[in-house]
């Protein structure tokens, strides 16, 4: 695959559960059809020039060496490291990504740095063998195939994505999952109960609506839709016991 090297890699995200971040790949193959924020900045900022190029990944070839250069310098002000914001560090028929993922955990473990994984692809195995500390997640908006066809052309089946996680779950491993963007009725109708029971496994479940969408604001129930689904979401996990965050500007007041 493609590569390209970069001068710096680790760095404080902003995000609201977030605190540092590494983005060690340009793109991104899953080639998402709902508004993806990562794509358009990278877009707004001249990083990449169109869809076609976003869809063609290239690998931080210096990952590693960055990294050796940053961690003595920022590991006592890093609480954990999210991959990704901007990318995916397990996509989907990628394994150089993967392999190059795997060894950035294992450098940043082996600083007593944490890891948050989120991913649309396949979450390895061996992931299972790296710190205990490290959180696994992957995004779960429907359960539908022909949906995820559609919105997530190039990420991995659902099931196979569930199946992944479930296997890092039953090694003792903590687990996440972001259902989201979540889309509103006039995009698909789907039960979210189905979804939730499906990953009543994880530890933890994080919820966010569809934004940056004109399908979404068309549909005049928007808010009160997101609204009763972050009520439902809630009332699950504390009925399981599982840890959830509601994103922000998911819940709204109705008028």
């Amino acid at each position: 695959m493609k590569s390209i090297t970069r001068k710096t890699m680790l760095y404080k995200t902003g995000v609201e559960y977030g605190d540092y971040t590494m983005n060690h790949v340009l793109g991104c193959a899953h080639g998402c059809k709902y508004p993806c924020y990562a794509y358009m900045m990278k877009k707004r900022f001249g990083e990449i020039s169109s869809y076609e190029d976003w869809l063609e990944p290239r690998i931080v070839s210096n990952t590693l060496e960055i990294l050796d250069e940053e961690i003595p310098r920022l590991k006592d002000k890093i609480k954990s490291v999210q991959l990704c914001f901007t990318t995916d560090p397990f996509m989907y028929g990628y394994e150089e990504i993967s392999t190059m993922s795997i060894a950035a955990i294992n450098k940043l473990n082996a600083s007593g740095i944490k890891c948050t994984v989120l991913t649309k692809g396949i979450l390895p195995i061996e992931l299972a063998d790296c710190s205990m500390e490290n959180e696994y997640g992957i995004t779960l908006i429907s359960l539908d195939e022909e949906y995820r066809q559609r919105m997530e052309p190039g990420a991995a089946p659902y099931a196979e994505r569930i199946q992944a996680l479930r296997a890092l779950s039953e090694r003792g491993c903590k687990t996440w999952v972001s259902i989201e963007p979540y889309p509103t009725p006039n995009l698909i109708e789907q039960d979210l109960s189905a979804i939730l029971e499906t990953v009543s496994f994880a530890d933890k479940i994080i919820f966010g609506r569809t934004n940056y969408s004109k399908d979404v604001s068309a549909y005049k129930e928007h808010k009160s839709f997101y609204n009763r689904c972050a009520t439902e979401v809630v009332a699950f996990c504390q009925r399981h016991g599982i840890a959830f965050h509601i994103k922000d500007g998911t819940i709204t007041e109705e008028t």
